[in-house]
């Protein structure tokens, strides 16, 4: 997502009036609803879902961030079905109303190659989850093949995102398969334990 005229012209009238506003850091399994205009959502996302969502009439948004699609059975606030209906619900306690919810959907990265691509799950999972609720999709930027840094206005709406370096390929390279294994040794029937 690319920073549109009209966020540069807010970000140097911000600049210029030493406005700084106050960041609400959102992590895996966490979310945050608020109404305030002088705060800005954070995330840093990899093959996680960030749901950015608001009711523009209301003035109130807020962000949610899952580990898992977990549609069923799983519990807590990593998994995504958890994670979205505590968010809505928490939104329509403060005034919103489900038929003028925005959504914009981030994340979702596929980061590693040769593991399952939880970050394509977690991205169709959230696809369908708006489409399902019948909420409105206002954009964002699902899948690719790098972190992101997100940063959400909940009243505005505005969004922004930065992609992150690559990952250091060194960090997983014991994960990845290796070549062919030297075949085990002939088994005699002896036991030995250490």
């Amino acid at each position: 997502m690319n920073l549109t005229a009209a966020d540069w012209q807010a970000d140097r009238r911000d600049a210029a009036a030493g406005a700084e506003p106050r960041k609400i850091h959102v992590i895996q399994g966490e979310f945050h609803v608020c109404d305030d205009a002088d705060v800005v959502l954070t995330t840093i996302l990899g093959s996680c879902v960030a749901a950015c969502v608001r009711d523009p009439v209301a003035g109130v948004g807020g962000m949610n961030h899952f580990l898992l699609p977990g549609e069923s059975g799983g519990e807590g606030l990593r998994y995504g079905v958890q994670s979205m209906e505590l968010l809505v619900n928490a939104l329509l306690r403060r005034g919103a109303r489900r038929d003028r919810l925005e959504v914009k959907l981030f994340g979702g990265a596929r980061l590693i190659d040769g593991l399952t691509d939880v970050g394509s799950q977690n991205a169709e999972f959230a696809e369908r989850f708006v489409r399902d609720e019948g909420l409105q999709a206002a954009g964002g930027s699902l899948r690719g093949r790098r972190a992101r840094r997100i940063q959400y206005w909940p009243v505005s709406g505005r969004a922004r995102q930065v992609l992150l370096e690559a990952a250091n390929s060194r960090v997983f390279a014991a994960e990845r398969p290796r070549a062919a294994a030297p075949p085990p040794p002939e088994q005699s029937g002896a036991l030995e334990l250490f």
